[in-house]
């Protein structure tokens, strides 16, 4: 019987995979330049042995070079621009975020090993460690996309890969006006708040953009300030900043490297002579080194957190800080009301665009309670072809204007 194209392109894949990492030589750092040529050569005559057509031939190439120096069958979906999250559900199972909506791609690891092969390769890259006496771990490609791991025992259809993929070039606040997510006047409104130094916390729920819109606020951070930005794993992308300082955590591991947390980077900073700290999300008990750090004179400094609306930020940041310290509730309020300017909370709405929701001050404290003023309000107005219309409305004016008049960008 005939073997089919995809049938005879699968063995030659096989074969050509195989023969040249017989070839390498494992005792020097061979560059990519020289297995690709390997790689080519066999190309040629296993496409004529195969009668396999150029166009074959050019993904056949593509294909092993892949699996030997990148991520296998990944590395079309990470290089590829319309995607936004890759998640690996074991080696027959990966799906596909485009366009807010989730697909079953019809590609698979051949194996379980293959998969490992590449989890190992993604970590080492970044300096970490993952394995059973470890299962879990963050990490980063190289294009900056963030990655988690879980490995078996505890992934019981294991391994588990989810990768968030970032756009190449950061969007910008241009970018994110075209889209619709904020409108003109509430974007020229929080240039003038990042300059004149407010402390500024981005909330939302997960894929509601929180890390975008922190990255396109951070291009009004004057270029002559000294900038420190703290990340469990580094994907925030900052630039035209020269005095940047990025700062990552680290793990423990097995060899008795201790683990260094976001709570240890923060006080370190605070020694580092910043004007600005940028944490990229804050999650837990560092909240109350943040809030000291708002506190103590580091004005302009932005965060995010995983939250339901701007109230529940706050709340979110009260239960975070009694999980660092005990202290009384009245005080942590009082810490939060006096470090914290203003939050913008994100949302993912049902037509999956990501809008700015709700934009509010926090005006002060009193009878024990944090006082919220919000300032912009998006008014949803209708529908047109699956999109849902409209706006951010302006719902009242700035309270604490002082630090706009230092500033002098009023």
């Amino acid at each position: 019987m005939e073997l089919s194209v995809d049938e005879r392109f699968e063995i030659a894949r096989r074969e050509i995979n195989e023969l040249v990492r017989q070839r390498i030589d494992m005792s020097r750092d061979v560059p990519d330049e020289e297995i690709q040529g390997m790689i080519d050569e066999f190309v040629v005559a296993y496409g004529r042995q195969y009668s396999l057509s150029l166009d074959k031939r050019r993904e056949l190439g593509i294909n092993v070079f892949h699996s030997i120096r990148k991520m296998d069958v990944l590395q079309e979906l990470v290089d590829c621009d319309d995607v936004t999250e890759i998640m690996i559900n074991g080696t027959d199972n990966i799906f596909v975020e485009k366009a807010g909506r989730i697909y079953k791609w019809d590609k698979r690891f051949e194996s379980k090993q293959k998969l490992e092969d590449v989890i190992q390769q993604i970590v080492a890259r970044c300096n970490r460690a993952v394995n059973e006496a470890s299962p879990i771990v963050d990490a980063r490609l190289e294009n900056g996309s963030r990655v988690n791991i879980v490995l078996s025992p505890i992934a019981l259809n294991g391994p588990i890969v989810t990768i968030r993929r970032f756009p190449d070039h950061p969007i910008t606040m241009e970018k994110l006006l075209e889209f619709g997510s904020i409108t003109k006047e509430a974007a020229e409104f929080l240039e003038k708040l990042v300059k004149a130094g407010y402390n500024i916390i981005i909330s939302g729920g997960t894929g509601s953009g929180k890390t975008t819109f922190l990255n396109a606020l951070s291009h009004y951070i004057p270029k002559n300030e000294r900038i420190i930005t703290i990340e469990d794993s580094a994907e925030l992308q900052l630039q035209g900043i020269p005095n940047l300082v990025s700062l990552e955590t680290r793990n423990a591991n097995a060899d008795g490297v201790r683990a260094i947390t976001i709570r240890d980077l923060i006080k370190s900073a605070l020694r580092m002579r910043p004007d600005r700290i940028v944490v990229g999300e804050v999650r837990g008990a560092e909240a109350i080194d943040m809030l000291q750090a708002l506190n103590t004179g580091h004005d302009g400094s932005l965060s995010t957190g995983h939250a339901n609306s701007a109230k529940d930020m706050l709340v979110r940041l009260e239960t975070m800080v009694l999980m660092g310290m005990e202290l009384p509730l009245a005080a942590v309020r009082r810490q939060i009301a006096s470090g914290v300017d203003i939050i913008v909370h994100l949302g993912r709405l049902r037509d999956k665009s990501r809008r700015v929701l709700e934009i509010s001050e926090i005006t002060g404290y009193e009878e024990g309670e944090i006082v919220t003023k919000v300032l912009y309000e998006f008014e949803e107005t209708g529908e047109e072809k699956g999109h849902l219309t409209g706006t951010l409305k302006k719902r009242a004016e700035l309270s604490h204007t002082q630090k706009l008049e230092t500033a002098g960008v009023i």
